[in-house]
Parts: structure tokens; C-alpha cells; sequence
């Protein structure tokens, strides 16, 4: 009986952490989202992370240092791609992703992988697993852990798929393959 109590408190205690937890980080997304980010040309749309939604912009660098903003891409349909280099099912999508990115980036179409950076045991492995697999567009760096946490990443690979307005039509968790790509982005405006 006594330690049935105990492990009940233990568990009640691990609830009233993450309920805790969570408040928390909720506090400090939401603070990361200036009045300027909130802010928006159509004031029926929320900024957030669910489909409708205007998504939460953002900006980071690339490996070379140029710094490239998610609101600086509207008028292009936009995959946002959430990344690490040791993850399978990131590197199978890969492929796919270069090959669709080859075939539309001069119709409007683009994609922006952002790099879980905070997540790779070496930050040396970026360029090596970009050369590997022949990437060309544009990959941005999470140093921070910024995106992943507005953007409530729990799995990778996640995605968003962004029409030209910067609204997310679509949320993806786990790898995309070249058709699914082409479906999602073509039932987007």
C-alpha cells in the first residue's frame, strides 16, 4: 500500500511538471512572436502553426552566413522541411526534395530546410551530408532552437507546406516522397 502511494505522488508530481513545463514554453513562444509578426495584411488571419494559419516568421542564416527570412519568400508555395543529419527518414526524403526542388524552382516554388542544428552531435556533419546528397536549395541553421520551438517540432522530419500569402495549407510529421510533394504543393494556391 505504502509504495502504491509513493508511485502514485511520483506520477502526480511528473504530470504537474509537464503541465508546468509546457506553460512555460508556451510563455516564451509566445513572446517570441513580435507585434510585428502578429500583425497582418488580412486581420482575419492568426499567426500560428495550424493549417490557416499565417505562419510564424522567422530568420536564420545559411552555412555561409547569408541571412534568409521566411517572410522575404512570400509569393513562392514554401515547404518548410525541419531537418538533422542523423535522422533516417530525413535522409530519405532528401532525394526526393532535391529532385522536386530541381523541377519547380523557377515556378514559385521553393524549399527551406531548416536545420534542427541544437540536435547534430557536429555541426561539421551539415555540409558533408549536403554535398552527400546534392542539395542545392537554400538550408538554414536552427542555432538556437528558435524555429523548433515556435513551430512545436516534436518529430523529423516535420513540414509545412506555405501558399504564396504565407498561410499553411498542410503539416507533415515524418519523411515526404517526390509525389506527395507535387499533390500538396499543387492543391496549394
Amino acid at each position: 500500500m505504502k509504495k502504491n502511494i509513493i508511485v502514485i505522488v511520483l506520477l502526480l508530481g511528473l504530470v504537474g511538471w509537464g503541465a508546468y513545463d509546457t506553460i512555460q514554453k508556451n510563455d516564451v513562444r509566445e513572446a517570441r512572436l513580435t507585434s510585428s509578426e502578429q500583425a497582418t495584411t488580412d486581420s482575419s488571419l492568426t499567426v500560428g502553426i495550424n493549417q490557416g494559419n499565417l505562419a510564424p516568421d522567422f530568420e536564420l542564416n545559411t552555412l555561409d552566413g547569408k541571412s534568409i527570412k521566411l517572410s522575404d519568400l512570400r509569393g513562392k508555395k514554401v515547404i518548410v522541411n525541419m531537418w538533422a543529419t542523423w535522422c533516417p527518414p530525413c535522409r530519405a526524403e532528401m532525394p526526393d526534395m532535391q529532385k522536386f526542388y530541381e523541377k519547380y524552382k523557377d515556378e514559385n516554388v521553393t524549399i527551406l530546410a531548416v536545420n534542427m542544428t541544437t540536435s547534430e552531435k557536429n555541426v561539421d556533419s551539415i555540409p558533408t551530408f549536403l554535398d552527400e546528397f546534392g542539395i542545392t536549395f537554400p538550408v538554414v541553421l536552427d542555432e538556437q532552437n528558435e524555429v523548433a520551438d515556435i513551430y512545436q517540432v516534436v518529430a523529423l522530419p516535420s513540414s509545412y507546406i506555405i501558399d504564396s500569402n504565407g498561410v499553411i495549407q498542410q503539416k507533415v510529421i515524418g519523411p515526404m516522397n517526390y509525389e506527395m510533394m507535387e499533390n500538396m504543393v499543387a492543391q496549394t494556391r
